[in-house]
């Protein structure tokens, strides 16, 4: 199966190794018989409404996330309808504050967001970084990746998290929570990158985008994978977020 795949601004949103995240999707798609197709959406290029199963948004500076985030919030429209009809979504660092409400960074300035995540995120004058491990309990699974972010962001009231913080700082250092999710839009500071660490997530996502490709309610079992390295890499950044993380 070919799965459609919209890569938002890869080449203003890629700073974390954010475009190991796409490698992986690709080749663990190619290994059980299917297809990325990747369309890169960048500045004053249309991102059609509900033509893509899977979204890709990446992590970027200040300065990057100014110049992209007025085209972001006008594609807010095909996103939200990408993300009602069932597509998958992937937004990390930046691309999660983006798809908040709005960004208030260091000057004051608000930069307008698409609001498909309910928060909102400002600019802090210390930077958390380091290790984190997350308790995914709405998949039964840990998540293990690396932060470095100045931005605090606060979901609302009843908000999902996407996962409980065990080690580390998250969203905003104080919650205990890390990330949101809105249906199968996945948003997380976690980079470094992310997937190849953590496999299962990997695989929830082209679950999620096979079943809307398929016009399927259920993502299909996908067969299992030889994944020793990627299980290895997710103990020892487990243990180094267990060890260190969430110390300034």
């Amino acid at each position: 199966m070919i799965l459609r795949v919209a890569h938002l601004y890869p080449d203003y949103l890629n700073i974390y190794a954010d475009r190991g995240n796409m490698a992986v999707l690709a080749r663990r798609a190619a290994l059980r018989g299917h297809e990325l197709q990747v369309e890169s959406v960048s500045v004053d290029e249309e991102l059609r409404a509900v033509a893509h199963d899977l979204l890709y948004v990446g992590g970027g500076q200040d300065r990057e996330q100014a110049l992209v985030s007025a085209d972001l919030a006008a594609k807010g429209q095909a996103i939200h309808a990408a993300v009602e009809d069932g597509a998958a979504l992937l937004a990390v660092c930046g691309g999660y504050q983006l798809l908040g409400r709005a960004y208030h960074d260091r000057s004051g300035a608000a930069l307008p967001g698409v609001g498909l995540f309910p928060h909102e995120t400002t600019a802090g004058t210390r930077r958390m970084i380091g290790d984190v491990l997350l308790d995914c309990e709405w998949a039964g699974r840990t998540l293990a990746g690396f932060e470095n972010h100045a931005g605090r962001t606060r979901l609302d009231p009843g908000a999902d998290p996407l996962g409980r913080v065990l080690a580390g700082f998250g969203n905003d250092g104080e919650s205990g929570y890390e990330g949101c999710r809105v249906g199968r839009a996945l948003g997380t500071y976690l980079h470094g990158p992310l997937l190849p660490r953590n496999p299962w997530l990997a695989d929830r996502l082209l679950g999620w985008a096979l079943a809307h490709a398929a016009g399927e309610e259920e993502p299909p079992e996908l067969a299992p994978l030889a994944d020793d390295l990627e299980t290895r890499a997710h103990a020892v950044s487990a243990e180094r977020a267990r060890q260190r993380g969430g110390r300034f």
